[in-house]
């Protein structure tokens, strides 16, 4: 039987967005990327006040419910890799990416009587 958490979650995440992960640091004081990846989520534009992880206190531009584990310092981008222009090997930098934005703070919450499926809410 499916957790009904996980199948509300499922339910509202109609909307594409395009993930990066943030991998190592380049040498040159920022990080390198993955490839672009879709995902499902349901991305919110607000405006709201949030602490990052760092303690500073920032107003976030959307906030973006998805099943799909993402961290701090990852990128997002609402639509699909379809969309954008890939390099012969299925890359774009999300920083060149107009409307891609860093991750800013992750909340992460198991689900009811579950410890390894979470909800997850990213802040850009």
């Amino acid at each position: 039987m499916t957790n009904p958490i996980i199948k509300f979650i499922n339910y509202v995440c109609v909307q594409t967005a395009v993930h990066w992960a943030r991998g190592a640091q380049d040498g040159y004081g920022g990080y390198s990327y993955s490839k672009p990846v879709d995902i499902k989520c349901r991305w919110d534009d607000v405006s709201k006040e949030i602490m990052t992880d760092n303690g500073e206190q920032i107003v976030c531009r959307a906030q973006v419910l998805t099943p799909t584990n993402v961290k701090t310092g990852d990128y997002l981008w609402l639509g699909s890799k379809q969309n954008l222009t890939l390099d012969a090997s299925g890359y774009v930098d999300p920083r060149t990416v107009d409307g891609a934005f860093m991750i800013q703070r992750v909340e992460k919450s198991p689900l009811f009587r579950s410890i390894d499926e979470f909800v997850i809410v990213a802040y850009l």
